[in-house]
């Protein structure tokens, strides 16, 4: 196999997608992430200040090509004696991961697709499902998701997830509120050494987006294959970040948060709520009441109670919109983009 020859289509199919979704950001994130995809391609550190000049004139060619590539198809992958379609994950990962790499093929919100290769770190199951954990990344898109389910496996992005993490912390520093990101912070020694603490800030959190794929797995099982079929209906528009929020939620309260309470997880409870934002925030107002319950003094009970509650809630809530979408396809999504007002 050689490996400049399929890291260099894979990177290909990365700005193919780019090329088509990108720049559906708002203009804030789009600089933001397109500032650390320069930093990730020409391997800055992160303690790195980026040339301001270099970086412009990078972003003016990343957009002149993409413009050459937008109405380019995905390549296929060459390997062993053919190619193989670069959405058939499982097929290329069972030719991948005995020379130590790992590849995904997929789609995410907004029905965008989704590439990357790394090295693998390592793999194991949890409840049965195979995990693929990946380190140091070959190609990538701009928008990097730390992890995913696909095709009955779950995929790890550790770089992505450091990646990610470093991109809160900074955020945090330019604003320096005394919220959830700095008591997720304060959990690690940051002042003592930087990169030993984003190490074992990311090894938390890796844990902590495994648990969620998982839920996303049981929750899957729930839901059955009405729920894609949704999703794909909905696409694109305010609908499909409610049913997003909402599947989260189950997600969460089937697998991360219960766990995360038994293990009394303050870290990865804080950075959790770090990043409860968003419609997931205004959807299920009872459990940021509950965080600060457990702030002002309060033990997690509060919490645990509203993660109990929580699953058989967001069940019958993703059942509901499921409903919606077969008594009325058409109009489904403008009534699922309202419902977070009756929610």
């Amino acid at each position: 196999m050689d490996l400049s020859s399929l890291r260099a289509t894979v990177q290909r199919n990365c700005h193919i997608s780019d090329a088509l979704h990108a720049r559906n950001y708002t203009l804030c994130t789009y600089l933001l992430k397109m500032r650390e995809f320069y930093r990730w391609e020409k391997g800055f550190p992160f303690d790195v200040s980026l040339p301001k000049d270099d970086l412009g004139d990078w972003i003016t060619e990343r957009e002149a090509l993409w413009g050459q590539l937008e109405l380019n198809r995905f390549e296929a992958l060459r390997l062993g004696q053919g190619e193989i379609d670069p959405f058939e994950t499982t097929a290329i990962n069972q030719e991948l991961t005995v020379q130590g790499l790992v590849y995904s093929g997929g789609y995410g919100g907004y029905a965008a697709p989704h590439f990357f290769l790394a090295e693998l770190l390592r793999a194991e199951r949890r409840e049965g499902l195979p995990v693929l954990i990946a380190g140091r990344e070959h190609a990538r898109d701009m928008a990097a998701p730390p992890a995913m389910l696909l095709d009955g496996t779950l995929f790890i992005r550790r770089e992505s997830m450091r990646r990610m993490l470093w991109e809160k912390i900074e955020e945090w520093r330019w604003k320096k509120h005394q919220d959830a990101m700095a008591r997720a912070m304060a959990c690690y020694d940051f002042d003592a050494g930087f990169e030993q603490a984003l190490e074992k800030m990311t090894d938390n959190e890796v844990e902590s987006a495994l648990l969620h794929e998982v839920g996303e797995w049981r929750a899957e099982r729930h839901l059955g294959e009405d729920w894609p079929a949704l999703l794909l209906a909905i696409s694109g528009t305010r609908g499909e970040i409610v049913a997003r929020a909402v599947r989260d939620h189950l997600a969460d309260c089937l697998s991360t948060l219960p766990t995360l309470l038994e293990q009394e997880n303050a870290p990865g409870l804080h950075f959790y709520f770090a990043n409860f934002k968003g419609m997931r925030r205004e959807l299920f107002p009872e459990l940021s009441d509950a965080y600060r319950r457990w702030l002002d003094g309060g033990q997690l009970q509060a919490l645990n109670i509203q993660v109990k509650q929580g699953a058989q809630r967001w069940l019958e809530t993703a059942h509901r919109l499921i409903g919606l979408h077969h008594d009325d396809p058409g109009n489904c999504a403008a009534e699922i983009g309202r419902m977070h007002e009756q929610t």
